[in-house]
């Protein structure tokens, strides 16, 4: 705010607050908003999430309104009177809510805070990589138990129902919603799960995680229904081949686009360049996506502390799919894997 000459800020991801504040929710169609301004730091939240903030939220005041009153008052009492630039989240700030603001600051100019926040994000600290590294944990030992359930006859949505039950008893939430494709279906990377039944001869790709204290897990293994035929061995080898050779490019300074194409070379190779339809990674924490993406070409370099996914993939229309995706965190002496559930083609059913 300092650099960018912003008299004030309110930010409005809930994300953001929850990284800035400890406090988590998702407030739906209600304000909730973390207003700064010189020394005052104010959570402004729905009444009926104000007990939980004032417990969980640490630095700041908790200022609750209730339905029925004007929600802005809490933030205009902060920022009324302050000129120069206005620190918001871009991305996130609707237009109906910045001209609202416009209204109790008329003279303000938007400033983006959103793209420092998301770099205070990118780099994790020790705690926040304890979690992941928990969530990874959760995360391999479920990957097991659903293996050990995966039979021809069973539903797509059966298996993720499994997958999210297991989830549950380990005391954990769903990363995201729980992908489950089976034979042709594994061939679009990100179709939701429906009433297509395992049948022998399937490829199985799954791609789920765990969260632990809010930092999210992500991991995808491909499995088949029975012995596998060469096909599905070439195929499976070449990720495999691919996926440990962008591990393998890991490491502070490199950059992204470096590791995406450590995977895309051994693919393209491979003769499945056109195949691979998806940068290699991205970024892992309070959001299952965030910071840095891993993109073709892309030249963010890598730094010590944050957590990727590598997951490169091939996907043919009709025939299947496979992915294989590990969490991997950017250390001194390379890149080091939080999940470790076996990458192999291993057989289901």
């Amino acid at each position: 705010m300092e650099a960018r000459q912003a008299g004030a800020a309110v930010l409005t991801d809930p994300v953001s607050i929850a990284y800035l504040t400890g406090f988590a929710t998702n407030p739906h169609e209600r304000l909730m908003a973390l207003v700064l301004r010189g020394t005052s730091a104010v959570l402004v939240v729905p009444a009926l999430e104000e007990a939980s903030a004032a417990a969980a939220a640490r630095g700041v005041t908790v200022s609750g309104w209730r339905d029925g009153d004007d929600p802005w008052a809490p933030v205009a009492a902060v920022v009324d009177g302050s000129s120069g630039m206005l620190a918001v989240e871009v991305d996130h700030l609707s237009l109906g809510r910045w001209e609202r603001l416009r209204q109790i600051v008329p003279a303000a100019e938007p400033v983006d805070a959103g793209a420092e926040v998301r770099r205070l994000r990118a780099r994790k600290t020790a705690e926040e990589i304890e979690r992941l590294e928990r969530a990874a944990r959760l995360t391999d030992d479920i990957t097991e138990r659903v293996l050990a359930e995966l039979r021809p006859g069973r539903s797509e949505l059966e298996v993720a129902a499994a997958v999210e039950h297991e989830i549950a008893v380990a005391g954990a939430r769903p990363s995201f919603e729980t992908i489950v494709q089976s034979g042709p279906n594994s061939a679009q990377p990100h179709l939701r799960p429906g009433a297509r039944r395992l049948a022998a001869g399937d490829l199985v790709l799954l791609d789920f995680g765990a969260a632990f204290a809010g930092y999210r897990a992500d991991t995808s293994r491909t499995f088949v229904m029975g012995e596998p035929d060469e096909r599905q061995r070439e195929v499976h080898a070449l990720v495999l081949a691919a996926h440990d050779a962008a591990v393998a490019a890991v490491r502070p300074g490199a950059a992204v686009g470096d590791v995406d194409e450590a995977a895309r070379a051994v693919i393209r190779v491979g003769g499945l360049a056109g195949a691979f339809i998806h940068r290699v990674g991205h970024g892992l924490g309070l959001e299952a996506h965030e910071d840095p993406s891993l993109d073709p070409g892309g030249d963010t370099l890598l730094e010590e502390g944050m957590v990727v996914t590598i997951e490169p993939g091939v996907y043919l229309p009709g025939w299947g799919g496979v992915r294989i995706e590990d969490d991997v965190v950017v250390e001194g002496a390379g890149g080091r894997s939080l999940t470790s559930a076996d990458r192999g083609l291993r057989v289901a059913g």
